[in-house]
This record gives C-alpha cells, sequence and structure tokens, in this order.
C-alpha cells in the first residue's frame, strides 16, 4: 500500500461493548449507509463470549445513542435498561459497628447548578459540622432524589432530555445484540462472524490482513483492536506492552451474579450502590428484571472462598440459590494505545476496575476521536497516533488518580487491604500533591486544567466530602463575601429536591410507562 493511499476500509476486530458502540460511531460519521467511499466492517468470534459484567455509563452515552439514531424508549425496552443518577458509597468513610451504615453520594450532579459556576464547598466547610447538612444533600437536589429511588424524569420527558442528569445501567449482553441489530441495518457496518486466527503484517509493519479460520483472508487499511483483554492486534501482533498498575489499583479479582427481584415491585435503585467490605467493595446494578451483583477484591489480600462468602453475606437469603462466576483482571494500560495504522479501544487499550464505571465513557471518547481525527493516508499517521496516544495517556492517568482517591483517604484500619491502600507509595504523585494543597486550599476550576479530563472539579468535591476529607477552613474564611448567594442558592437546592419529590415517578413507575408507552420523540 502507497503512503498516499486513502485508508477507506477500516475493520473492527471484536464485538461487544466496545467493537459495536465503535463501528457504530465511525460508520455514522463515514455516512456508510449512503456511501460506499468507505467501508467499516466488525469482525466477531462465533465462539468467544462477550464479558458482559460492566453494566454502568455516563450522561454521554445519552448524546452517542441519540447521534446513532436509536430511540431511547427501544434502547430501554431491549436493553434490560433502566436509569442511572450516580453511585452510592457504603462504609467507605470509616469501619462500620454494630449494623451501622454510612453512606454519600457521588451524583451525575443536578442540572442547576455546577461548582465551575460558583463553589458551595466553601460556604459548606464553614457551616456548624454537627448541624449541616452532608455535603451531597446541601449541594445537590439528585442525592435527595436517589435516596427515595425516583426517577430522573417524567414520562412526559421528551427522549434524551433530564429533568436531572443521568445515564443508564444496562444489561450488556444485550446491548451488545442490540448494537449489532442496529449498526448492520441501519448503519452500514459490515458484520464478519469468524475466529480470527493472527494478523498479518506488510514489509513496512503495518497491518494488512486478518487471517481467519471461517473465512480465509480480510484485508483492510486500518484496524480497531476489540479484543478484550488478549489486545490480539495492538499486543500480540503489534507488541505494545502492558503496564500494570497493581502498585496503585489493587484490586484483581471479581465475582459477579444475577439477583432476582423479591417480587414485581421491588423498589428498583437509580443509582450504583457500591459498599465497602473489609477486604474489597460489592457493586449492586438495579436493572428492570433483575439486579447485577458482585464483588471486586485483590487476591493478595483475601482469598476467593472468603470473597464469595462476603458476597453471599451481603446478598442475604437469596444467595445459595445462585450461580457465580469468577474473572480476572490486571488493572494497567498500554505503553502506546495506537500503533502503525491500529488502535485499541475498551479492554485491549486499558482497564481498571470498575469503581466509577468509566470504561464504556472511554470507550465513547475513543470511538469519537478517532471518527473526529480519521487519517486519510498513512502519512497522516504519524501526527494523529500521536496526539490520541498523548491524550489517552493523560485520561487513563487521571482516571486512576481519581479511582485512588476513593481508597486513600478513608478512614478504615480494620485490614491489610485498607491500611496499604492508604499507604503513601501507593498514593500517584500527582494525587498526593493535589491533597496536600487541599489541606489548605479549597479544591478549584484550576486544578482541573485539562479539557480532556474525565473526572472534573464537581465529582472531586463530591467524593473528598462524602469521604469527609478535612480542609482546614481558617485559611480560606476570609476571602468569602457572597454569603446571601450561597445562602440562595443551598436553600433552592432544597426547594427542587422538594419540588421533584412531589412530582416525579418513583424509577420502577417510570420504567413500567416507557415500557408500556414510551417517550416523546420531540
Amino acid at each position: 500500500m502507497n503512503n498516499q493511499d486513502s485508508l477507506s476500509h477500516v475493520i473492527v476486530v471484536g464485538g461487544g461493548t466496545a467493537g459495536w458502540i465503535t463501528a457504530g460511531i465511525l460508520a455514522k460519521r463515514f455516512d456508510c449507509a449512503n456511501n460506499q467511499s468507505m467501508r467499516v466492517s466488525l469482525v466477531e468470534s462465533p465462539n468467544i463470549p462477550i464479558l458482559g459484567v460492566g453494566e454502568g455509563t455516563w450522561p454521554t452515552i445519552r448524546n452517542t445513542l441519540q447521534s446513532l439514531g436509536i430511540s431511547e424508549t427501544e434502547f430501554i425496552r431491549n436493553c434490560d435498561g433502566t436509569f442511572k443518577q450516580g453511585s452510592e458509597f457504603v462504609n467507605w468513610v470509616h469501619t462500620p459497628k454494630d449494623g451501622e451504615k454510612s453512606s454519600y453520594y457521588h451524583p451525575l450532579n443536578s442540572v442547576y447548578h455546577s461548582a465551575y459556576d460558583f463553589n458551595l464547598a466553601a460556604y459548606w466547610l464553614l457551616q456548624d459540622s454537627e448541624n449541616r447538612q452532608s455535603y451531597d444533600f446541601a449541594t445537590a437536589s439528585q442525592a435527595h432524589i436517589c435516596s427515595v429511588f425516583k426517577a430522573p424524569k417524567k414520562i412526559t420527558t421528551p427522549e434524551f432530555s433530564a429533568l436531572q442528569n443521568y445515564s443508564y445501567h444496562l444489561d450488556a449482553n444485550k446491548f451488545a445484540r442490540f448494537m449489532h441489530e442496529h449498526c448492520v441495518n441501519k448503519l452500514g457496518v459490515e458484520y464478519i462472524s469468524a475466529d480470527v486466527l493472527r494478523a498479518n503484517i506488510d514489509n513496512d509493519g503495518y497491518i494488512s490482513s486478518l487471517q481467519t479460520e471461517q473465512v480465509g483472508t480480510i484485508s483492510g487499511d486500518f484496524f480497531v483492536d476489540c479484543t478484550g483483554s488478549r489486545a490480539l492486534l495492538l499486543g500480540e501482533t503489534l507488541g505494545v506492552a502492558y503496564q500494570s498498575i497493581k502498585d496503585v489499583i489493587f484490586n484483581d479479582r471479581a465475582i459477579a451474579t444475577h439477583v432476582p427481584y423479591e417480587n414485581d415491585d421491588s423498589p428498583i435503585a437509580s443509582n450504583t450502590i457500591a459498599t465497602a467490605h473489609q477486604n474489597g467493595w460489592t457493586w449492586d446494578i438495579g436493572l428492570s428484571e433483575r439486579r447485577g451483583v458482585g464483588i471486586v477484591y485483590s487476591a493478595d489480600h483475601t482469598s476467593e472462598a472468603e470473597a464469595e462468602l462476603t458476597l453471599k453475606s451481603y446478598i442475604g437469603a437469596q444467595a445459595d440459590s445462585l450461580s457465580y462466576r469468577g474473572l480476572q483482571f490486571e488493572s494497567g494500560y498500554r505503553e502506546k494505545f495506537w500503533k502503525k495504522n491500529c488502535v485499541a479501544i475498551g479492554m485491549s487499550a486499558a482497564f481498571i476496575e470498575p469503581l466509577e464505571a468509566s470504561a464504556i465513557f472511554l470507550v465513547e471518547a475513543a470511538a469519537n476521536m478517532l471518527a473526529e481525527q480519521f487519517p486519510s493516508t498513512r502519512d497522516d499517521l504519524k501526527y494523529v497516533s500521536e496526539q490520541y496516544n498523548d491524550i489517552f495517556r493523560l485520561r487513563w492517568d487521571k482516571t486512576v488518580d481519581f479511582v485512588k482517591l476513593h481508597y486513600c483517604i478513608t478512614k478504615r484500619r480494620d485490614s491489610d487491604y485498607w491500611i496499604d491502600n492508604c499507604a503513601v507509595n501507593s498514593i500517584p504523585e500527582s494525587l498526593q500533591d493535589k491533597l496536600k494543597h487541599w489541606q489548605s486550599h479549597l479544591p478549584s476550576k484550576y486544578d482541573f486544567d485539562y479539557a480532556f479530563e474525565p473526572f472534573v472539579l464537581d465529582s472531586y468535591l463530591f467524593v473528598l466530602y462524602g469521604m469527609q476529607f478535612q480542609t482546614k477552613v481558617k485559611y480560606i474564611s476570609n476571602r468569602l463575601t457572597e454569603w446571601e448567594k450561597a445562602k440562595y442558592m443551598f436553600d433552592q437546592v432544597q426547594s427542587v429536591a422538594n419540588k421533584l419529590n412531589q412530582e416525579l415517578p418513583t424509577h420502577r413507575q417510570l420504567l413500567n410507562q416507557v415500557k408500556e408507552y414510551g417517550f416523546s420523540t420531540i
């Protein structure tokens, strides 16, 4: 292939969430359904099951689905979808005693207020600590809504519009099947069912084709590796090494199961519930037909048998009747995400434990950047790939910092797991520097000065002050001059929360209405 020849055929290797989101975004951008000058093919093994554990998303998924021409109603109906308004972190602050429960919310933020516009945290810190509301309830109406199982919108709210910001929980296997049908039938993606045996390399070190068991050789110009942790193309073929971060993020095992609701009108949480235990944490995700529940832990700190006992204790009476699936992973990322004419997206590029459900968001971000910056010829690859690698290394580094934050400022000391997580040598220097600064300075938007940071000011404030991080208010009290405005905004949060609590349906009520009537598309 000549370096001036057009890169006109993109082959995505691997289905699942990463593969189908990427193929859909590329095919939509290239208008493959109507324009034959660009082709997007997806090659998927008929013999490798989808991992299908990650079921949480970020609000960006609404824009992605809408841009692909997907109906929100049909998505919810076909993917066991529910609404996600954030996460509740239970027993992360300190070791529970005598059955007590402590928790805080990291909401997806009320649409009415952002700390970027006016930072209420300083005014909250200066209130009487004995009598003030928790930070989440004081600054976000969404925390109130989540606590009473309310939905983020009404059935009369148009598709993808919000009264409170939201994303989704979904069944990953059903979502992959749904995306498969939509991408092939509506967006012009070519589907090839085949096992890839190897990738073939040309004389210049570029991938030229795939050798498959069922259909022989498949030639292409550009390749997207969505083959999961195997990283068949970027890792095995092009030799890009995997960089472990096990010294920072300890968890490397999970056990997952599906838990049926006790009855047809059981409440459905509109947030992920992440509960800390002595040697790990459990996730609890409410889908419309079941709960997805599992435990994440470190094999260096506890055994599989002990982790399963913890999970079964969390689930309760139904636990012994369920089937369980064990998973192994190692948090980390490739030294490069893009080499030559191949980019890795999803687990083939990186994986960090699912505490903040960042995986699907980073798939969306990767696919959108690839589509926006897609090289026309091989001559364009160097600049675009270097830019891409720089941005995604930043995104993954920032994700590691934010996930580690949840662990390293806890007051729990009931096991080596928590003690080790708080050890200074396990905390990235970038996060150490911020935490030291924030002991005497309020976190501000200037601490997050990169356009592509995945976690920004509001998210950090919810976790920091949800975890009872101490900022010395004596250093900031003389700088606060807008108490009247702050009081108005605190009151507004309560007013909006009360109004929405009266007007919004429960989460289950809305899901039942969506299944029966659907949202308005206008």
